[in-house]
């Protein structure tokens, strides 16, 4: 008999090719008809396909007795109840490190595009404009690069930026001893010696509005931010205050809160750059997310361990 999967969240093309052998897949996205599936057949369900976005709510995991996996397309599970899960003994598995080299890619790409200008000159010259005198804008190099979160993606950024002569600062929860990066105790530090801030770390309880209207007016007017981390990690009405009033220059963002539906005045901000949480698409990190997350389900309902349980559960 085969497991009962449920799938809530897009999959690439023939992400699921391969699993219909040993599972018996229901790809619902939609919300209600997702609670009248779950309604008559929760009890069928022993396995769960999300991601960090989108999550699986204790209320749905309650119409699912048997639920014994959640696999996590990419890194993220910030949206799953840690606590629910441990108690239930469901286990929880992720994609760490499948998408590092396109986000930090991306991070960079929306970083020079907001120092330079570059989706507003492009407007402007399909528009027949062109520049002007006063028209002149920061270099990277040489200037001062925070990132906020120093792991995998982080220490990708900080390579690349180092390329460009940058002078690295970071804030973690703790000190690295594997980097000689400048380490600021705090993320208002960080704004404070930063020029550019990246925003890349994880959301939940412990980062959410970490980036506030503190730090935002210590990065100051002549600062950028690029986040591509969770879109809970910025306080959103606190940057459009300081993107609006100009308590900072610039700001790239691929996640947003309340994605993907983004604020009116969020959109109406001139100096902001906004990509739709694409960041860690790429054909290579596509397939390797593909391979992880089957393999974790496989692994799982066959007796073998995780490849990669979420960090809670790593040593259980």
């Amino acid at each position: 008999m085969k497991t009962g999967l449920l799938v809530n969240v897009p999959v690439f093309p023939g992400g699921l090719e391969g699993l219909e052998d040993q599972f018996d897949v229901n790809h619902i996205m939609d919300k209600d008809e997702r609670a009248a599936f779950l309604q008559a057949n929760g009890n069928d369900i022993e396995a769960v396909l999300t991601n960090g976005t989108f999550g699986i709510s204790t209320d749905e995991m309650a119409l699912m007795p048997n639920l014994k996996h959640i696999a996590c397309i990419g890194a993220g599970y910030d949206q799953i109840d840690i606590e629910t899960v441990k108690r239930r003994g469901i286990a929880v598995s992720h994609g760490p490190g499948t998408n590092t080299v396109c986000v930090a890619d991306h991070c960079m790409a929306l970083l020079f595009a907001i120092v330079r200008r570059i989706p507003a000159y492009d407007s402007q010259v399909r528009a027949g404009g062109w520049k002007t005198a006063a028209d002149s804008w920061p270099t990277l190099t040489g200037k001062t690069l925070g990132i906020l979160g120093l792991g995998r993606i982080g220490l990708h950024i900080a390579r690349r930026a180092s390329g460009f002569d940058m002078n690295i600062h970071y804030h973690n929860r703790s000190r690295r001893d594997d980097v000689d990066y400048v380490y600021e105790p705090s993320a208002v530090d960080l704004a404070r010696a930063s020029d550019f801030l990246i925003v890349i770390c994880p959301g939940g309880k412990a980062t959410h509005h970490l980036v506030d209207a503190t730090v935002l007016e210590a990065l100051g007017p002549e600062g950028y931010l690029v986040s591509a981390g969770r879109g809970s990690v910025v306080d959103t009405d606190a940057l459009v205050a300081a993107l609006h009033a100009g308590t900072i220059a610039a700001a790239g963002l691929d996640v947003f809160e309340g994605e993907p539906v983004a604020p009116q005045n969020l959109l109406e901000a001139p100096n902001a750059t906004i990509t739709p949480h694409i960041a860690g698409r790429a054909p290579e990190a596509r397939q390797t997310m593909v391979d992880l997350f089957q393999q974790n389900l496989k692994n799982f309902f066959s007796g073998q361990p995780l490849v990669t349980p979420i960090p809670e559960m790593a040593d259980e």
